[in-house]
């Protein structure tokens, strides 16, 4: 476990943790986010189990997570980093872009995916996109998961019948969740205020036992609510 040199972060500022096993991306990471007055490296890890002590240590906004790595891998670890620390948001950050390891993120808690082959500022984007309650996949990646949709089955009655226990409000949250809207933009689009936007995310995320908005996007979809595609 290491921690950055500008480990204190302003208060504006959006912390970040970085976890990777090699200490060359470790290092270009850092200095694309460094160059964004926005944001702050309070510190970095090399494997999943550094990366829990490294949440419960410096409690970042956001985390940046590598695929493969020793002793416990990012996809085991996502669950394990949201129960150190439920606020953060994960972001997948691999050269492996297989739609295994999409599914799985996203299964398990990732709000993020993004490959290391990225333009050095759509990482910027993604960091600052989840930091504001959105989700964030790498354009090669949201056109698997478009593709995965167009593909797969019609809206299953399961995933419609959980639907149906939200209010009309709250369908309409949900369905602009799925097309990738933070909380600030629901707010405009629903002339709601943001805080009354995070109290309908709280209850739709516990009535559909849903880890994220990203799951809970997913499920939208699966129910045949959103029009216009998954989320962006």
């Amino acid at each position: 476990m290491t921690t950055s040199e500008n480990s204190e972060p302003e208060d504006t500022a959006i912390s970040v943790l970085i976890v990777d096993d090699e200490p060359l991306i470790r290092s270009g990471i850092r200095a694309i986010l460094g160059s964004d007055p926005d944001m702050s490296v309070v510190g970095e890890a090399s494997d999943g189990r550094e990366a829990v002590s490294g949440v419960l240590r410096f409690r970042p906004q956001v985390v940046l997570l590598d695929i493969r790595m020793p002793n416990l891998d990012g996809l085991d670890a996502i669950p394990e980093i949201l129960r150190a620390w439920p606020e953060t948001k994960i972001v997948m950050l691999t050269t492996f872009g297989e739609d295994a390891y999409i599914a799985g993120a996203l299964e398990r808690g990732a709000v993020g995916f993004l490959l290391k082959a990225s333009d050095p500022r759509e990482l910027q984007d993604a960091v600052r996109a989840v930091a504001a309650g959105a989700a964030y996949l790498s354009p090669r990646v949201a056109q698997r998961v478009i593709d995965r949709f167009r593909s797969g089955p019609s809206p299953d009655a399961e995933a419609r019948s959980r639907i149906d226990e939200l209010s009309e409000r709250e369908r309409d949250v949900l369905a602009l969740l799925g097309a990738g809207k933070a909380n600030s933009e629901v707010a405009r689009e629903l002339f709601l205020t943001e805080g009354t936007v995070k109290g309908y995310v709280s209850a739709i995320l516990a009535k559909l036992g849903a880890a994220n908005r990203v799951q809970a996007a997913i499920l939208a979809h699966r129910a045949g609510i959103i029009a216009d595609g998954p989320p962006s």
